[in-house]
């Protein structure tokens, strides 16, 4: 590969990165506000009380300025397919397509046509229609995350699909496998209710903020009733799905998780990390890659395996192999993968030069029908994408950002359970107002979700590096031939369009938040 390439597979790895890392910014807030809202708009429906159409107007109006700058980082992403990863968009693009029309056709049509009839419906429109429209924007806006999860999944866990030789493509075998997968049903549930749980704790941060200043206190003191139970419930969800998201990993990406506990040496019986420092130079050269660590004994074997005496392989067993328990050395898989690449440049040297019986004998091998070519397909093709890597190694994630984002994902997860359970039993037995060290906390915490957010997408999709579709593409051979150059021009371009669009949104917010709702009638 020439180093102008490698270049542009940082630079489109950096842009790509920080184009999902502004847009996940603006997503989980979307997701969660547009329920509550739609929860608010239905009482006020049911009751006929204008206190709650003026309290739903209000955070429509927070949620319509998240939307729209959401919108525009979104699309960007997706474009970035094409643009910049244009080897791995011809590789898997009629799997990965899939789900992504789905969104686009169904969800984001769904919430774009009937978040118009939201905003400027109020009077032109049935209360009982202007709810609908309300409850089919939540909707369309939850499917498009759906339906991007289900092809976030996919590069996580290729299922599915079958790869074509005459066009050196995969293809899809089986949507349902790929849209039911244990990784996407759990990723879709645990994505979510952390999204809504981040609304949650917006709504209540700001509501919060009312009662500190003895502004809007029963808009406050309604909004905190709703979106901390919904929170609460959400909160206990999104950690319920986190330890089957741990035991899935432990199943279908044992090195993420060995990357997750920054454990280098694996075994029986192994406790959970609960805090732990890392040792700047890691595993490979101490024999204790921690300077300190405070574990719960036997927990992580329990979590991966419901066994508390499971075995749990370590980052070197996972390099150098097992034989007992069935584990390839990774040597051997980019040995078996670089017979699948050699295997493609005799078929296309077979096609250019006529040779009809080389070609038959290497369709044969990937051939899903026969005997020979179910084993190829298993035994090798299973490895394609490690004999594009050079060492061994290049197989391990970054350790240290792995292990540090995974407990601050789940350190503030349980914060923002209890955080949440307090509130709504204070708040619920009317004592609220008068804990102003609690309601202080509201409001500071809210920042600390979108980073635990932030945290949680880090865990995703770092721990599959290298891959960017799992053993079958490394990010490496994925993105598009083109000068680094133009790559770097436009990820400064997007950095400054982002930040500007960021800080504009937290202007407009925090000015919308100061006004307050609409003056009542």
């Amino acid at each position: 590969m020439s180093s102008d390439y490698l270049q542009t597979v940082d630079w489109s790895r950096a842009q790509f990165a920080m184009t999902a890392v502004y847009h996940w910014l603006f997503v989980p807030l979307t997701l969660g506000l547009s329920v509550l809202i739609a929860i608010m708009e239905t009482r006020y429906v049911r009751t006929g009380d204008a206190f709650w159409r003026r309290t739903t107007r209000f955070w429509m109006r927070l949620f319509g300025i998240n939307f729209a700058i959401g919108i525009a980082t979104g699309i960007i992403l997706e474009f970035e397919f094409g643009t910049n990863w244009s080897n791995y968009s011809h590789f898997v693009g009629d799997i990965f397509g899939a789900p992504l029309a789905i969104e686009g056709i169904m969800a984001f049509f769904m919430e774009s046509t009937f978040i118009a009839v939201m905003f400027f419906g109020w009077d032109r429109v049935s209360k009982r229609f202007h709810l609908a429209a309300t409850w089919l924007t939540a909707l369309g806006a939850n499917l498009s995350a759906v339906w991007i999860l289900v092809a976030n999944s996919w590069m996580q866990y290729p299922v599915g699909c079958t790869f074509d030789l005459a066009t050196v493509r995969n293809e899809m075998s089986s949507f349902r496998e790929v849209a039911c997968s244990p990784v996407a049903v759990n990723k879709i549930f645990h994505t979510v209710s952390s999204s809504f749980t981040l609304a949650a704790l917006f709504v209540v941060g700001v509501s919060a903020w009312y009662l500190l200043r003895r502004r809007e206190q029963r808009m406050a003191r309604q909004s905190i009733a709703l979106a901390s139970l919904f929170g609460a419930v959400c909160a206990l969800l999104t950690a319920v799905t986190g330890h089957r998201s741990g035991a899935i990993i432990a199943r279908v990406q044992p090195m993420k998780l060995a990357a997750m506990e920054g454990l280098y040496r694996g075994g029986e019986g192994l406790p959970l990390t609960v805090v732990g420092l890392l040792r700047p130079a890691g595993g490979e050269e101490n024999g204790d890659p921690f300077l300190f660590r405070i574990g719960v004994p036997r927990l992580l074997s329990f979590m991966s395996f419901n066994d508390p005496n499971a075995y749990v392989p370590g980052i070197d067993e996972l390099i150098e192999g097992d034989s007992v328990r069935g584990m390839l050395p990774v040597a051997e898989k980019i040995a078996r993968g670089r017979r699948v690449i050699d295997s493609l440049a005799r078929y296309r040297e077979a096609l250019r030069t006529g040779d009809e019986a080389a070609k038959a004998g290497i369709e044969a091998l990937f051939d899903p029908a026969t005997a020979e070519g179910r084993e190829f397909l298993r035994e090798y093709y299973a490895y394609f994408g490690y004999g594009y890597l050079e060492s061994p190694r290049d197989v391990v994630p970054d350790v240290p950002l792995l292990f540090y984002s995974f407990r601050v994902m789940v350190g503030a997860g349980m914060l923002f359970l209890l955080l949440l359970a307090v509130v709504w039993l204070c708040n619920r037995c009317g004592r609220l107002a008068g804990q102003r060290w609690l309601l202080r906390t509201a409001v500071w915490v809210v920042p600390l979700a979108w980073i635990a957010s932030q945290a949680g997408w880090a865990v995703a999709e770092v721990g599959r590096q290298p891959w960017v579709v799992q053993d079958l593409m490394p990010v490496t051979v994925a993105a598009s031939k083109i000068p680094s150059s133009s790559v770097s021009v436009t990820f400064f371009l997007f950095l400054a369009l982002f930040t500007v669009l960021l800080a504009a949104e937290i202007g407009i917010m925090l000015r919308q938040i100061s006004i307050g709702p609409e003056p009542e009638n």
